[in-house]
């Protein structure tokens, strides 16, 4: 066992952490018979080895290991073994945006090359892989089929295999595995797509495995878009159905390992085998590892489902059907009435990723998913709690079931027991009440009124309060409060900043001392934070901030732009004289100013508007910059302050065409020129027709995406409609 592991100058290899003088016991580990040194070994290299799917020299030194313990079958849990071998040998080297992420300039630039090297030193080794196909393990058996798809360099004999296996194969999880590596074979070799298109499109109407002919149909799906059925909703719809009664009567509940016979595949020459299959030897430690975190998770998010790998599968096919927005909506509607709760919280997280990226008519589902509120599934609560706080104003369809849900909530209270009651817990309390307010459901205020009385609030409620307009402004007493309790310490921007947001929300003037008392005694940390901060709360007071003019002026001195500018912006709020604001703000309009000072007084010169006239001169620079937020403010600015759309306007046209993040701001500004920006029309007119969000973005997204998104609309018709009526 590891027959030369010695002969390797570890110490002149590294990974992540350094030297890679640790790894010959972490391959040790692997082969242990105890379940918890497996998995710290495990993790261990993954956290260092193979460091974010890093492939180190050291990595590369430990593949020949690897295999040897892959083949052994004495090994345990080498099913971990095989994934991380997928993971190292797996990387596309002909994907342009994988390669773009190596930088050579990079301190911590690992090389193409390691990425080749491995690639190569598993494909040479992976016909170890065709053996486990068979593998007693179901784990084993689970994990081989990715890594003959995706590593095995003889495709055709790889997909010959797997057909074979799926005929003998009884654990449905490993069935559905080597289905999805028929597909990625497919998707990879376009020489034997055709003929795995048409296998997989008889797999899906012979197998009498409902959820072996949604994993074919899934695969399908990806492997010819082109030629998804018309009638797909329905198609999906009833082989979920007929999953749920299949696992009902056969009392299946935490996943269903085991598999009914399947039809013959004539061309194989072979039958479906029916009957169970052994589980994985022994039970798992409880361990703090990250390997183990990820293993307790998945095993807590399957307890008590009857098909838990149906979520898989229609993640696999909403990712197919991509901008097929209706049939997409449609499917998942269906789940939402589905009588399995299961299926309804696939489709709350499948639904997140769809309204996210494409836009769409979501009453129905928003309306559906708010209904999941009363379901004495905790879990469903929370996942239907956690898609409703993302969408604001699209939230309104579940508006009245949030009400409803809050209103038997004792948690406002000071409760924060869940049981057979129904009562929901703090968290899934306040993200219900969260939901509301973005939503700008008025019916959201005493109950915000309620939560402020508590000890602690969550700061999002806080943010959210600009959304209810003057219904909120009878929150300004307990705001107040709350500022004043607030210590003027260290941690003083994090406690204040929300409540001063809030404040200027609701236009609570009356605070004014406790928001002067916060301005005059910031502490050095964060000092020029916590000023901005209070001096925005200033300028929405208006006159109502009079009586801080002698500290706004101090102010406009200020080292910090953002602080200049913000008291600026306050003190003409405050008293409406131009005579020492412009001077100040224009003193940031200079060559050799930063892009983020010069923004920081061009947006406060656009918030005084035409009785900045006399900047004009000094903006105009601007446009000019170099950096596009520099050329954005200014022109929005210069608009703003001399109505010259002539100049504004094609500077604000070039730059919604570069930057994406830029066009709320541009709308904003093209809806306030309405008829001067008749040229925008056909800009404004594209952007209304896109299926896409515009800031959509892969493998991410921020809880304000959508209400961005959603914003940029609604300014986009506001400003067509006012060109339309300048028009006659």
């Amino acid at each position: 066992m590891l027959t030369g592991i010695e002969e390797v100058d570890w110490a002149s290899l590294g990974h992540a952490y350094g030297p890679a003088d640790d790894v010959p016991a972490l391959l040790r580990g692997l082969a242990s018979a105890d379940p918890a040194e497996r998995e710290t070994a495990l993790d261990g290299m993954y956290g260092a080895v193979h460091h974010q799917g890093d492939v180190y020299d050291s990595t590369l030194a430990c593949i020949p290991f690897l295999i040897e313990l892959v083949a052994d079958p004495a090994v345990q849990d080498r099913g971990g073994i095989v994934e991380l071998l997928t993971s190292i040998g797996g990387i596309e080297l002909d994907d342009d945006e994988e390669l773009d992420e190596f930088d050579p300039d990079d301190e911590e630039f690992i090389p193409a090359a390691n990425y080749a090297m491995a690639a190569a030193a598993i494909a040479a080794g992976s016909d170890v892989f065709l053996g486990l196909v068979g593998d007693p393990d179901p784990e084993v058996r689970l994990a081989a089929p990715c890594a003959l798809a995706s590593l095995h360099p003889e495709p055709a004999r790889v997909l010959t295999l797997l057909r074979e296996r799926l005929t003998v194969e009884r654990d449905t999880e490993v069935r559905l595995a080597l289905v999805a590596a028929v597909g990625r074979i497919a998707l990879r070799h376009a020489s034997l797509r055709s003929e795995t298109v048409e296998w997989l499109d008889w797999l899906a109407r012979a197998a009498q495995d409902p959820g072996l002919r949604l994993a074919s149909l899934a695969q399908l799906a990806r492997c010819a878009p082109n030629e998804i059925p018309d009638d797909i909703v329905r198609w999906v719809t009833e082989l979920l159905e007929e999953i749920r009664t299949v696992a009902l009567r056969d009392g299946r509940g935490s996943g269903g390992r085991s598999g009914d016979a399947l039809l013959d595949d004539p061309r194989d020459g072979g039958g479906f085998a029916g009957g169970g299959c052994p589980g994985a030897d022994g039970g798992w430690p409880g361990v703090p590892t990250l390997a183990g975190q990820v293993r307790e998770f998945l095993e807590e998010h399957a307890a008590g489902r009857p098909a838990p790998w149906t979520e898989e599968l229609l993640r696999t096919l909403h990712a197919a059907l991509d901008d097929r927005v209706d049939d997409r909506i449609a499917l998942i509607l269906a789940q939402l009435r589905s009588p399995d709760r299961w299926q309804r919280s696939d489709a709350i997280w499948l639904c997140g990723g769809l309204i996210r990226v494409w836009r769409g008519r979501y009453e129905e589902i928003v309306r559906l998913v708010g209904a999941q509120l009363h379901d004495p599934e905790p879990r469903l609560r929370e996942a239907a709690t956690s898609f409703l706080e993302r969408l604001f104003e699209l939230g309104g369809p579940a508006a009245d079931a949030l009400v409803i849900r809050l209103a038997g909530d004792p948690a406002l209270h000071g409760a924060s027991r869940d049981g057979a009651g129904g009562l929901v817990g703090r968290s899934v309390r306040d993200g219900a009440l969260l939901a509301l307010a973005r939503a700008g459901d008025t019916r959201a205020v005493p109950l915000l009124a309620r939560a402020l009385e508590e000890p602690d609030v969550r700061r999002e409620l806080l943010y959210a309060m600009d959304g209810l307009g003057p219904a909120a402004a009878g929150l300004a007493p307990l705001l107040r409060r709350r500022l004043a309790e607030v210590e003027l310490d260290d941690g003083l921007f994090d406690r204040a900043a929300p409540l001063l947001y809030a404040l200027a929300a609701v236009r609570g003037g009356q605070a004014l001392p406790e928001v002067l008392r916060v301005l005059r005694g910031a502490p050095e940390h964060r000092r020029d934070w916590v000023r901005e901060a209070a001096l925005r709360t200033l300028a929405a007071f208006g006159p109502a901030a009079r009586k801080a003019v002698p500290e706004l002026r101090g102010l406009l001195t200020a080292e910090s732009a953002a602080v200049s500018s913000a008291a600026a912006r306050a003190l003409w709020a405050a008293e409406g004289d131009q005579g020492d604001v412009l001077p100040a703000l224009e003193r940031w309009l200079r060559p050799g100013s930063s892009a983020p000072e010069w923004c920081c007084a061009a947006l406060a010169l656009g918030a005084i508007g035409p009785a900045a006239a006399g900047s004009a001169a000094a903006l105009r620079p601007g446009l000019a910059s170099r950096d596009l937020w520099v050329r954005v403010r200014s022109a929005a600015a210069l608009w703003r302050v001399s109505g010259r759309a002539d100049e504004a306007l094609p500077v604000l046209l070039a730059a919604w065409e570069e930057n994406r993040h830029a066009r709320v701001d541009i709308a904003e500004c093209l809806a306030e020129m309405g008829p001067a920006a008749s040229e925008a029309q056909l800009t404004i007119l594209t952007e209304l027709t896109r299926r896409g969000r515009h800031n959509a973005r892969e493998g991410g997204s921020g809880s304000h995406d959508i209400h961005q998104d959603e914003k940029l609309l609604t300014l986009c018709r506001a400003a067509l409609a006012r060109m339309e009526r300048g028009a006659f």
